[in-house]
């Protein structure tokens, strides 16, 4: 089972920042997409943003100009800077990588989950 290495949640202040990171280990291959998710309670899991092995990215409509993701190729890792942070942003964030294993094939792994809070 791989396991994705998640830090930087936390408790802040509405209007702070956070900035999450997701590592993911050499044994799942060829990495191609990457995102983060988030799950609030008593709500479905929902994309926050995706980028692309090119670099292209997406955003939930909720988090554009807030939010940006970005990656290190060279680290395998993903990150999410978290700006202008809001009450309705509470929720456990997930990252997701979309990887391609010689063996495998493709595989989806998932982290473990970080909490992000925002509240006074």
């Amino acid at each position: 089972q791989v396991q994705l290495v998640e830090s930087g949640g936390g408790l802040v202040q509405p209007g702070g920042s956070l900035r999450l990171s997701c590592s993911a280990p050499g044994s799942v291959g060829n990495i191609n997409a990457m995102g983060w998710y988030r799950q609030a309670p008593g709500n479905q899991r929902e994309l926050v943003a995706a980028i692309t092995s090119g670099g292209i990215t997406n955003y939930a409509d909720s988090v554009k100009g807030r939010f940006t993701i970005s990656r290190d190729n060279a680290k395998s890792t993903v990150y999410l800077q978290m700006d202008s942070l809001k009450p309705e942003d509470t929720a456990v964030y997930y990252c997701k990588v979309d990887a391609t294993h010689v063996i495998y094939g493709r595989r989806t792994h998932w982290g473990q989950g970080t909490q992000v809070t925002v509240s006074s």
